[in-house]
């Protein structure tokens, strides 16, 4: 009796181990499968660290060089800024008034009993302000445009006419308008004028004579 018992009982021992196997392999399973997390979690955190510690240092790089960059680009704009002066003033150089030439084409204008006896050149300027480029309510980008100088240009002649009649300055007007040189420089739209005629005088000698003015208006120069 005694050896029926021990072997029932060994008998489910057994079985009670067999049922407990699963258990302790999905326990084992388990923590394994925590410990490849933590590790992996380890690598993980460490690969970010590592990236915010090359981050960091790039960030410090930028900023070690901000300056530099601001007084490049500083430079470059008063570079700019000098290259248009100068080429403001080559333009103006080269297609400056010049009065040697107003006097030469004047000696292919003389009429008889006309004389010249004042030349003036009256030069003004207007500044047109730079216009910095913008966005406009549509999202356009409107772009800059540098400051500019309008250049306006009178020539006044002052003459005789020393048969008092004034005959002589019609003719003296119209070969004014006839010449090659203001034909060029007025265009069609800006014409010599008669300005003004003083009333008939005598001089010194008792003969008379009239003094006259024409004007010559050149167009605008924008530069």
């Amino acid at each position: 009796m005694p050896i029926h018992i021990n072997l029932l009982a060994e008998s489910q021992a057994l079985e009670e181990m067999r049922r407990r196997d699963p258990i302790k392999r999905a326990v084992w399973v388990g923590g394994i499968l925590g410990v490849l997390l933590l590790v992996w979690s380890g690598y993980l955190q460490t690969k970010a660290m590592v990236a915010r510690r090359e981050v960091s240092r790039l960030e410090a790089q930028a900023r070690a060089h901000e300056g530099a960059y601001k007084a490049i680009r500083e430079h470059e704009k008063k570079l700019d800024e000098a290259n248009q002066k100068l080429r403001s003033l080559q333009q103006l150089a080269t297609n400056r008034f010049l009065t040697g030439t107003v006097l030469d084409a004047l000696q292919h204008t003389t009429v008889d009993d006309v004389q010249l006896v004042h030349l003036k050149t009256v030069n003004d300027y207007e500044t047109i302000a730079e216009i910095k480029a913008k966005t406009n309510s549509s999202g356009r980008l409107i772009p800059a445009k540098p400051a500019m100088v309008t250049e306006k240009t009178t020539l006044t002649l002052d003459a005789r006419d020393n048969t008092g009649n004034g005959d002589p300055i019609i003719k003296f007007k119209e070969t004014i308008g006839d010449c090659s040189y203001f034909q060029a420089v007025l265009g069609k739209t800006n014409e010599v004028r008669l300005t003004g005629i003083q009333p008939q005088q005598a001089g010194p000698d008792g003969k008379l004579f009239k003094l006259f003015t024409l004007e010559c208006r050149y167009p605008d120069r924008t530069r």
